[in-house]
């Protein structure tokens, strides 16, 4: 029997969202002429809304106005709507394969998502996932986002685990940071962003994709 349990962050990690959610971003940015979207977006990877507005708005406020971060993002939630919902995001490589793994061996598993809990609920419903997990925690829980680790002290908490035998698998460096704050054992498994040393020295492994996990997890 094996004697750990795992918080999933959702995405980049179960959805292939994150070059979705790009995409919406370069879109709306273009309406407002918004240069260096990419690398405003990247430094938004594994952050909640809030904080999410914070980084667009310290960006582009000064030169567009203020609440350009609230048009950007507001307009850019409605266009990834209107594209992706209804089950329309593709899932990453592996995701069944390692949740019925999980399932099989009697694993506990949640999500824990910067994403607000109302919208990981029905994403993870629309792909036939939700059945799959003990608990969800969404980043509305929680007062700061990753990269401080209290999601996943919370999602701890709310599974009954304790994070030193609990495995956090993410794709964000905010994400790494988080679980690895939260004295978990964090696995990496990168999206957007490719792993720096940083990365290297406080993930317990880097996995290219979910089927490498299932094999680093197969001899724990």
């Amino acid at each position: 029997m094996h004697d750990y349990s795992v918080i999933f962050d959702m995405d980049g990690v179960i959805f292939d969202s994150e070059k979705c959610c790009l995409h919406c971003w370069t879109e709306i940015a273009k309406r407002y002429n918004l240069p260096n979207i990419k690398d405003v977006f990247y430094k938004c990877i594994g952050t909640n809304k809030v904080q999410s507005e914070m980084i667009v708005e310290e960006a582009y406020s000064e030169q567009y106005g203020a609440g350009i971060a609230k048009k950007l993002m507001g307009e850019s939630s409605l266009l990834f709507h209107e594209l992706y919902d209804n089950g329309n995001l593709d899932l990453k490589p592996g995701v069944v394969d390692i949740l019925e793994y999980l399932k099989q061996n009697g694993i506990k598993m949640a999500v824990a998502s910067s994403t607000r809990k109302a919208v990981v609920e029905t994403e993870l419903s629309d792909a036939g996932l939700l059945g799959y997990f003990d608990k969800i925690i969404g980043g509305d829980a929680v007062r700061i986002s990753k990269p401080n680790p209290e999601i996943y002290l919370l999602a701890c908490r709310t599974l009954e685990v304790e994070p030193e035998n609990t495995f956090a698998i993410e794709d964000s460096f905010n994400g790494i940071r988080a679980a690895h704050a939260a004295g978990m054992r964090p696995i990496m498994v990168p999206d957007m962003i490719p792993p720096d040393e940083e990365m290297k020295q406080i993930s317990e492994v880097i996995c290219k994709d979910l089927y490498e996990v299932i094999s680093f997890l197969d001899n724990v």
